[in-house]
């Protein structure tokens, strides 16, 4: 499997949200970005991480690092209703757990484990990357059907009929295959 490595860049407050933000990763080149939306205690705990690491030495994240023995690595896999799937592995891939991917960032920022992205999801999720940019795009495919129904909501406000349609029919998957999962 082909994989990039992927690396912290910043983390942004979501505008007209108190609640989210979103983390911003780029490939090792800063060719190409990829976009996560966190929630505000993890938004809490990164900025922590970013602006006073001497204070955070005695919190969990950072015990559990200093028991773990061996090598190990982050793994951006794929991508369900909207959430990225991660796994945390040892060298062997005999040890492993499923994490969020919010989670994952924060180990890769406090540690050197490193974080990667199977190539093609990358591909597929990643936008250009540009420094300084004033906005970033997040991919309807990685929101909440909550976070889809009030884009949903918006779009029909500011009627923008085409971006409204793209997110119903987001939704309407996401619904469609939960009726299939239900009834298995």
């Amino acid at each position: 499997m082909k994989r990039t490595r992927l690396r912290f860049e910043s983390i942004h407050q979501i505008m007209g949200s108190d609640e989210l933000a979103v983390i911003l990763l780029t490939d090792e080149a800063r060719q190409h970005a990829l976009t996560v939306v966190c929630d505000h205690p993890m938004t809490q705990q990164l900025l922590m991480r970013l602006h006073q690491p001497s204070q955070c030495r005695r919190m969990l994240p950072e015990a559990l690092l200093q028991m773990l023995t061996g090598r190990h690595e982050l793994m951006i896999y794929g991508l369900h209703d909207g959430q990225y799937q991660v796994v945390l592995a040892d060298e062997s891939f005999e040890r492993n757990a499923m994490i969020r991917l919010s989670d994952a960032v924060l180990l890769a920022v406090v540690s050197d484990i490193p974080l990667y992205i199977e190539n093609q999801l990358f591909e597929r999720q990643s936008i250009p990357f540009e420094e300084g940019a004033k906005g970033v795009a997040i991919p309807i495919n990685t929101m909440d059907v909550p976070r889809l129904n009030i884009a949903l909501q918006r779009a029909v406000e500011e009627e923008n009929y085409e971006l409204a349609s793209q997110l119903r029919d987001e939704i309407n998957r996401r619904s469609e295959r939960c009726k299939v999962s239900n009834k298995q």
